[in-house]
Parts: structure tokens; sequence; C-alpha cells
């Protein structure tokens, strides 16, 4: 065994030292949540996902998705187009997210040309009836847990923190999440929810990571229901970040009419 072997666990202690002496655990959680939910700006993506129910059957649901972050994690805007199926084409979903407030959402039907509000009290219902919850889709933001670092590991061989999350309040669809960080771009790689009897009920997973813009981005995620079965996984093509995306496109006006700039394409 060579002297560098040998000092290869030495090193990797001191990394993780290094790490929690800089950051606590609500610090790793915000890093974390900025890394996944506001990389850039704004941000526009293509959306491909697939849903498999237990007996593997697939359906698929193409959309497109526009972001405005008015303030690092803080409050943001989110646009979201459907194409396919036929069932939900043309079908605009709109969220304002507040970091301090129940978020405000709208859904355009394009079939009764109707415009409604949607309750936003419920984050941990379904998002167009996949695993991933409507509070997936835009975060959960870091400061509605109580953090703890309870650990070091590895995901696929990438050296990560692991931080167990409480909710503040009693409201949550989940009593305990185990969060795996990446350290060198604070993105989750791998999240574990368990309910009040300590049972694993939910898994997250980043399925494939790139740099898009200098900025490292989950392209792939996954979401399975351990209790019921099946899962959901969601890629990202065609992503860009930093477009100067208006706040006016984030209005009423633009669920009926998509803005073709950044739909049409």
């Amino acid at each position: 065994m060579t002297i560098r072997m040998l000092l290869l666990p030495v090193l990797f202690l001191v990394v993780f030292a290094s790490v929690r002496a800089e950051l606590d655990a609500d610090e790793l959680m915000k890093q974390s949540h900025l890394a996944l939910y506001y990389a850039g700006d704004d941000g526009r993506t293509d959306v491909t996902m697939t849903i498999v129910n237990k007996r593997g059957k697939e359906r698929l649901r193409e959309f497109t998705m526009l972001r405005l972050d008015n303030e690092e994690g803080g409050d943001q805007k989110y646009y979201t187009y459907f194409r396919k199926p036929s069932d939900v084409s043309r079908l605009t979903f709109m969220v304002h997210k507040s970091a301090e407030a129940n978020d405000k959402r709208w859904i355009y039907v394009p079939s009764v040309d109707l415009v409604r509000p949607i309750s936003a009290d419920d984050k941990a219902s379904s998002f167009v009836n996949s695993h991933f919850t409507y509070e997936d889709v835009s975060g959960r933001h870091w400061s509605e847990d109580n953090h703890a670092i309870v650990g070091d590991s590895t995901v696929d061989g990438v050296p990560v923190v692991v931080v167990e999350s409480t909710p503040v309040e009693d409201l949550s669809s989940f009593t305990t999440r185990r969060t795996y960080i990446d350290t060198s771009t604070y993105l989750p790689l791998r999240e574990h929810y368990y309910d009040g009897d300590g049972t694993l009920i939910r898994v997250f997973t980043a399925e494939t990571i790139e740099t898009v813009s200098d900025i490292p981005t989950i392209t792939v995620r996954k979401i399975e229901d351990v209790q019921k079965g099946g899962h959901t996984i969601v890629a990202f093509t065609g992503i860009e970040y930093n477009l100067g995306i208006g706040d006016d496109i984030f209005t009423e006006r633009y669920l009926k009419a998509p803005p073709r700039e950044y739909i049409g394409r």
C-alpha cells in the first residue's frame, strides 16, 4: 500500500472537518436549496416527465417551465405550459412563491377558457398526478425545518454530508428527511423521507448532473414512492439561464396567451 493510499482517508476527514467548521447544518441546507432552486437569476427548460405506476405502466407529460427569482433565496415565480398528452395540451400553470407566506397558484384550462386559483395550503399534493409534489417542484424553504448534521457518506463515490431535517410545524407529509449533499456543488444527490414510525416513504435521487452555463445542474431527477410503489422521472433539456425574463410574463394575461419567445420553440 502506497503512502498516497494511506493518506486518502486522512485527507477525506480533513475536507469534511473543514466543511463542518465553515458551515453549520442550516447554512448547508440553505446553500443546497439555492443550488437546486435558484440557479441563475431566471431559467427556462423543456421537461419530459415519465410517470410509472407500481405495475410498470408509463404515462408521459411534456411541458416547458419558466422561472424568475425576485430575490435570492426569497420570492420566485414559475410558469408552466403543457404540450402533451392531448388532455392537458395548452394547459398553463403559474406559481407566485413566497418565502414568508403561502404560495399563490393559478391554472388556465383551455377547454373552458377559464383561469382559476388553486389552494396553496396542501403543498404535499401530487403535481399533475405524478410522484412529485408541488413542494418538490418549487422547493421547501430551508427555514421551514430544523436541521442537524448527522454524518458523512458517499453517493456513487461522491463525498457527501448527511443532514437530518424535521419540520418546524407538524403540517408536512414527512416527519424526518435525510439529505445527502455534495459539498463541492451543494446539490442534494439523494433525499430519504420518513414517516412518524421511522418508515422510509419516499426517495429523491439526482440521476444525472451536468454543467449548464458553468452552473452544476441536476438534469434528471427521480422520485420513488417506497410504500405505494411506482416512481416518476423528470428529464430537463434545452436548459437556459439568465435570459432576462420579464416579471410581466407571470401574469394572468400570459396564462391565456403563452409568451412565444420562450414557449414557441
